[in-house]
């Protein structure tokens, strides 16, 4: 019992503290919380639960960033949600903001504590399967502070070029330790890369956990989190190297179209609505009983009779983005009369429809997060070598061509990439496959564009007709104001600060 309350003093100090962890020490009694592998196995729970939180993956993290893009319409009458960041009015003190930080440093917490004490641990341990669990811990610890790092730059940092990587206080503060804390201050972009870039090695050296819907991290996920990783970097023959590893990994294959999981479904449609594919290499581990946020809610908010949703589809989204033959608009929209006074008749999305184990139960809106899936391998690799010194369009139209190929109900021929359209081609297909995914302002951010709404029926001025140059500075989200205003911080904000 003793061991027990302790732990449960440390989840609490690791949830309840400030996003760099500024609790004091004896919050946690050193010496007795993490003793046994059990011990460090909760710990390693803690982590996995803390990508669960609506601020992550299942909520702001990937509502906001596309919201505040050129992909959706507030809706007149709608709850406001979200409204500022439709509108590019956000600042620093956003609670979205500071909660999808303070989430991300709550999962760096977290690992960090995990590996300050497994030498506690290692200490106490005595057999082979006992060793293997401990290097397990370490390569899923590893992983998770990569992805937090890799959100957090993402969100929080200027594109990154070799021009200004070497800048200081470009990058994120970079904390390795829950116990030795420096003075917060932000790294380069170079250093803060090269964290989440040393971070995957030792989880691509401790993780051998591959197959496919896992909810926990997979050799898979690590080398698309690399290739990510890469592609972000501009460093396209390393992007190439590790998509190539996840594209030829036989435990994944694209969902497609053409082949069914069930007499009413294609696998394409299952994969959205149930939450399996061999397609997905990594998912949040949500159950009916432990689940986050509810990511269709803002784009259905059904309440059993009506339909009223916060954001409708783009027009260039939902008339032109698709082909009549491309199986991914009947996945991701609907065609509806929604339930405003109005009686707005519109193409609402339908990608996040609940998963049917929660929506029997009550529980609407809610569908697992799929973090990493294997189509996003195709893009990257299908940009990088498009990007490079040398060009390999041949190979860049192939990897186009066979996602479409598992995307519509009928692809004949193939796709045309050259030296003329090879960015239009990348940026039309990432629209149609990772759409309110989460990707969209990076993207954006990443190829230095700007772009411009077009007033819609029924949807709400001025932020319908909102247009956005290439270099406004919320395309980099302004650090929270609580993290630099902190005793002793000598965190520097973002042009967005100002």
């Amino acid at each position: 019992m003793k061991q027990f309350k302790i732990l449960a003093i440390a989840f609490a100090s690791l949830f309840f503290s400030s996003c760099l962890d500024k609790t004091p020490s004896n919050a946690i009694i050193d010496d007795e919380a993490i003793q046994t592998i059990n011990d460090a196995e909760q710990v390693m729970n803690g982590v996995y639960a803390a990508f669960k939180s609506g601020a992550l993956y299942s909520g702001y993290l990937t509502h906001c960033p596309d919201i505040q893009a050129d992909f959706v319409h507030a809706v007149e009458g709608f709850r406001n949600v979200y409204g500022r960041f439709w509108t590019w009015d956000f600042n620093s003190t956003d609670s979205e903001v500071a909660a999808v930080y303070n989430a991300l440093y709550t999962v760096i917490g977290r690992c960090n504590y995990l590996l300050d004490n497994l030498p506690k641990v290692e200490e106490n341990i005595k057999t082979e399967a006992e060793f293997a669990k401990i290097d397990l811990f370490k390569g899923e610890a590893h992983f998770a502070r990569a992805l937090a790092y890799s959100e957090l730059v993402k969100l929080y940092c200027k594109a990154y070029t070799e021009e200004i990587a070497d800048v200081e206080d470009l990058g994120m503060v970079i904390s390795t330790s829950y116990y030795n804390k420096a003075t917060p201050k932000r790294a380069t972009l170079r250093e803060t890369y090269n964290q989440i870039i040393n971070d995957l090695k030792v989880a691509e050296g401790n993780i051998q956990t591959d197959y496919y819907a896992s909810t926990y991290f997979t050799v898979a996920a690590i080398h698309g989190l690399r290739a990510r990783i890469a592609l972000y970097m501009q460093d396209w023959d390393t992007a190439i190297e590790y998509s190539t590893k996840v594209i030829e990994n036989s435990n994944y294959t694209l969902a497609s179209a053409n082949s069914n999981a069930s007499s009413s479904q294609t696998t394409l449609d299952y994969m959205w609505t149930d939450d399996m594919s061999y397609e997905i290499m990594w998912r949040v581990g949500f159950t009916t009983t432990s689940y986050g946020g509810a990511l269709g809610t803002v784009f259905l908010n059904y309440d059993y009779m009506s339909y009223t949703p916060d954001y409708i589809p783009s027009a260039w989204i939902a008339n032109d983005a698709f082909e009549y033959n491309d199986a991914r608009y009947q996945s991701y929209f609907r065609s509806v009369r929604t339930g405003y006074p109005h009686g707005l008749t519109a193409v609402i999305l339908w990608k996040y429809p609940g998963n049917p184990s929660f929506a029997n139960l009550g529980i609407l809106g809610v569908n697992q997060p799929k973090v990493f899936r294997t189509a996003e391998q195709y893009l990257i690799r299908a940009e990088a070598y498009s990007a490079k010194a040398n060009p390999e369009y041949t190979k860049a139209a192939a990897d186009i061509t066979t996602l479409r190929k598992a995307r519509y109900t009928n692809y004949p021929g193939s796709a045309a990439v050259n030296a003329n359209n090879w960015l239009d081609v990348i940026e039309q297909e990432r629209v149609r496959e990772l759409y309110m995914e989460g990707f969209r302002l990076n993207d954006l951010k990443r190829w230095g564009k700007g772009f411009e709404r077009k007033a819609q029926t029924s949807t709400v001025a001025p932020g319908n007709r909102l247009k956005i140059e290439a270099n406004n500075p919320l395309f980099v989200w302004p650090i929270p104001q609580h993290e630099i205003e902190a005793p002793g911080s000598q965190i520097v904000g973002n042009e967005s600060n100002k």
